[in-house]
């Protein structure tokens, strides 16, 4: 466990008092690290530090599982004095201020897109327990339902489910169904906008003789929001007034943002988190339940994958499909490779794939990171570490590209800025 962890974390961290932490002598009882993304200047993020020192004061002192978990504060914090004294507030450990690669390493491993952030992971594999710690903190003071791991979506959804005509069904309904479970929320234009696509996706699966069903999560302020918004909305809901059900349901899949449509096969698996961008991508619902697939072409409504992790794109001079589909046959393999790999172990992909043609996402995006204009191009892009690789040949094989790939996730290749 303990060699994992220095790998995880590095040898040291350090304490509010300037001491250095040994990682390997953190304790061989430590079953779960709760790592806390958050940042001195940030409002939200000093509100939840005040409630993670109560839970945690509490938990060392009184849970008879106190031995097996610890915190690390991972600060997105620019000024070493302002995480100092943000450090004096906790009684935890944090990674040492200098490490800003470790920091984005660990951004980009546990998909952290928002401050404050709080994920529990597994010491001896780092595998995600809870991605919503905030929510354990708020629903679980008293660290009664340690160590917050995944439930089945049947047993977390268990009870009435609610029909806009007034009528219930109970949960039991879903079984044998693929499931859309959407958190969205009235007052959020973008949700209200992904609301009417997705109707019209929802009638076209049904219409297609598929068994499909959505469960609405509702994030409104108020119970008449919710019935509004509800009362556009052909699927069921999980009551508003069972605020304990909807809470397990956004712990159970870490949410951080609205809308959000998390895709479930029959057995109640993810099939993507990423169901906003699937149904605005295809809205004749071609690809359903849409599995992810191991190469994208780079377009602006799939954009926003730059941002959840480093991304491989190949960049081409193509403009006709059938020159990106030649770009999208070299690289998939690799992809399917990295893709099986991490899905034997049950941990997220570490890299997306894109191919690029000519067009101004592609352009767009080259200025942004100031990419040479050569074609092909192959690059990986670290958006959140604002970090970019270039692998400059003047053929790229499929060798080339696994070559490339490996090195990457090694982290044997220099960043340079973008």
């Amino acid at each position: 466990m303990s060699d994992f962890l220095v790998n995880l974390l590095g040898e040291r961290l350090v304490n509010s008092e300037k001491a250095e932490i040994d990682v390997q002598a953190l304790g061989s009882k430590l079953s779960v690290i709760g790592l806390y993304f958050g940042c001195s200047l940030n409002g939200p993020c000093r509100q939840f530090n005040a409630s993670l020192c109560e839970f945690y004061s509490k938990f060392k002192n009184s849970s008879e599982h106190k031995d097996k978990l610890e915190i690390v504060f991972v600060s997105s914090d620019q000024d070493q004095k302002h995480w100092q004294d943000f450090l004096q507030e906790m009684q935890w450990p944090a990674l040492p201020f200098k490490e800003r690669h470790k920091k984005m390493r660990l951004w980009n491993r546990y998909k952290v897109t928002s401050v404050p952030s709080l994920v529990f992971v597994e010491a001896v594999t780092g595998k995600v327990v809870c991605r919503n710690g905030l929510l354990v903190v708020r629903d679980d003071p008293k660290g009664l339902e340690f160590p917050w791991g995944p439930k089945p979506f049947a047993e977390v959804v268990a009870g009435p489910l609610l029909r806009s005509s007034g009528q219930t069904a109970d949960s039991s309904s879903l079984e044998g169904s693929y499931v859309g479970v959407y958190f969205s929320a009235h007052w959020c234009p973008p949700c209200r906008s992904l609301t009417r696509v997705l109707a019209e996706s929802y009638q076209t699966v049904k219409d297609s003789g598929q068994k499909f069903e959505i469960v609405f999560v509702s994030a409104d302020r108020s119970e008449d929001s919710f019935k509004q918004y509800f009362s556009e909305m052909p699927w069921v809901a999980v009551p508003y007034t069972d605020e304990g059900r909807r809470s397990r349901l956004n712990r159970l899949y870490g949410i951080q943002g609205i809308p959000t449509l998390i895709l479930l096969d029959p057995e109640g698996h993810v099939i993507t988190r990423q169901g906003r961008v699937e149904v605005l991508n295809d809205p004749e619902c071609r690809f359903f339940p849409w599995q992810p697939r191991p190469v994208l072409e780079l377009r602006e409504a799939n954009a926003v994958h730059l941002n959840e992790g480093p991304c491989l794109v190949l960049f081409v001079d193509a403009e006709e499909e059938e020159e990106l589909e030649l770009a999208r046959e070299l690289i998939q393999p690799i992809a399917e490779k990295i893709m099986a790999k991490y899905k034997a172990t049950e941990e997220e992909t570490p890299l997306l794939f894109f191919v690029a043609g000519e067009d101004d996402m592609s352009d767009s995006l080259r200025d942004y990171t100031n990419l040479p204009e050569a074609a092909p191009l192959l690059t990986i892009l670290d958006m959140s570490a604002r970090a970019k690789y270039v692998r400059d040949v003047e053929e790229i094989t499929p060798t080339v590209v696994e070559q490339f790939v490996d090195d990457f996730l090694a982290e044997m290749l220099k960043p340079e800025p973008i």
